[in-house]
């Protein structure tokens, strides 16, 4: 049985895009990267990175390997060019449940970094796994993936209340990456663990048009530890940049969580087959007409550092 969201484990679809730009120069760990915005930082919560490496192989699962590399060096250098300060590495699900190659970038670059894992949610071994993770520097939470179907089911399986507890006893984060259909029983465990903080990846990938389906995410608002990243509108928009059909429901979202519960990310480099880094940093701070200046201080930063602190 799968633990993972198929169509989210960069889909072998990323495999075929040619994202990864030429690689300028090659910033050092120790050299910060300084923000371009007047007053604060920003910092972006969702971005991923690998290499084909040997010392870092392709988990079993992985039939179809990624052709192109994601590497530090890319991202750094996407961030410097447009004033991001640091970023939230999530685990790539072509490693599944080795963390190694994240936790050895955060090392090579002290400060700029921080890492949701991935542990296998079904293993009896879950718990002990986090608890090891959690010592390394730069750790940052882990991510469950539960599918819309029968092989999701996990969720609601025996392992859920030793890593959620875990995951709350560590003072840490629970990101989850799922469709609106699994949100009431993400609700179900965040009803048991009300002082946990939860992200929600991506708006739960909300079918635009569809109230019923976003009011799922909407009734997550009652718990105030539930963030939720407004991203992926260049996914689940039918038009091109800025993607205008997303902004009501981007709205509606600001409406009932407001901005010191939402957070930006690119989800780098995925982001690539669709637009720009820059553009997906633009969507939140230039085209969202309704985010007022301090609003986009916490959207695009505040609320992240809130969560994830750097210092």
């Amino acid at each position: 049985m799968r633990s993972d969201l198929t169509r989210r484990e960069f889909l072998e679809r990323s495999c075929c895009l040619g994202f990864v730009r030429p690689i300028l120069s090659t910033l050092q760990s120790e050299v910060a990267i300084k923000s371009s915005s007047p007053g604060f930082r920003i910092v972006d919560s969702h971005v991923h990175i690998w290499k084909t490496d040997p010392k870092y192989p392709w988990a079993k699962e992985t039939t179809e390997p990624p052709k192109k590399d994601a590497p530090p060096e890319t991202l750094l250098e996407l961030m410097r060019s447009n004033g991001v300060s640091g970023a939230i590495l999530i685990q790539v699900i072509y490693y599944r449940w080795d963390n190694s190659y994240m936790f050895d970038v955060i090392r090579s670059y002290p400060g700029l970094f921080r890492g949701v894992c991935r542990v296998n949610p079904e293993s009896p071994k879950s718990p002990a796994d986090l608890a090891r993770l959690s010592k390394i520097p730069g750790f940052a939470g882990v991510r469950l993936s539960p599918a819309a179907g029968p092989e999701g089911d996990w969720i609601k399986g025996p392992m859920m209340e030793p890593l959620w507890s875990l995951t709350r006893n560590l003072g840490s984060t629970m990101t989850v990456l799922t469709s609106t259909t699994r949100l009431p029983d993400i609700a179900n465990l965040i009803q048991d663990y009300p002082d946990l903080d939860v992200v929600i990846d991506h708006m739960a990938d909300c079918p635009l048009n569809n109230r019923v389906e976003l009011q799922k995410l909407l009734d997550l608002a009652k718990f105030p530890h539930v963030y939720v990243k407004i991203s992926h509108m260049w996914s689940i928009s039918k038009q091109g940049p800025p993607y205008l059909d997303t902004h009501e429901m981007v709205h509606r979202i600001y409406d009932k969580f407001g901005p010191r519960r939402l957070m930006w990310g690119s989800d780098w480099p995925l982001v690539e087959g669709y637009c720009s880094y820059s553009k997906a940093l633009s969507l939140v701070r230039d085209e969202l007409k309704f985010l007022n200046s301090e609003d986009k201080e916490w959207i695009l930063g505040k609320t992240i550092e809130r969560v994830w602190p750097f210092a």
